[in-house]
């Protein structure tokens, strides 16, 4: 299995729209061998855009515990400060 980015979501979209427009054409002008072919690279391809939609989601839908990190932590520690001479 392929891992793909978020950032890759807008190339994928291009080649199933791509890969749309040539079934299209391929049904158009009758090349049977053809549509064969692209039908399943676009099936992969939506599979693809399915699995980085649903990884998409599963980001957004984080739970917060409320855990905190260590910026925060920091920021609540007192730093030393030198007594005066």
């Amino acid at each position: 299995m392929v891992i793909v980015q978020a950032t890759e979501r807008p190339r994928l979209v291009e080649i199933r729209d791509n890969l749309l427009s040539r079934i299209l054409e391929a049904e158009r002008e009758g090349w049977l061998d053809e549509i064969e072919g692209l039908q399943s690279s676009l099936t992969h391809t939506e599979e693809k855009l399915a699995q980085l939609d649903a990884q998409i989601a599963r980001k957004q839908t984080a739970v917060d515990l409320g855990i905190p990190t260590f910026r925060d932590i920091a920021a609540r520690t007192p730093t030393a400060t030198r007594p005066p001479e």
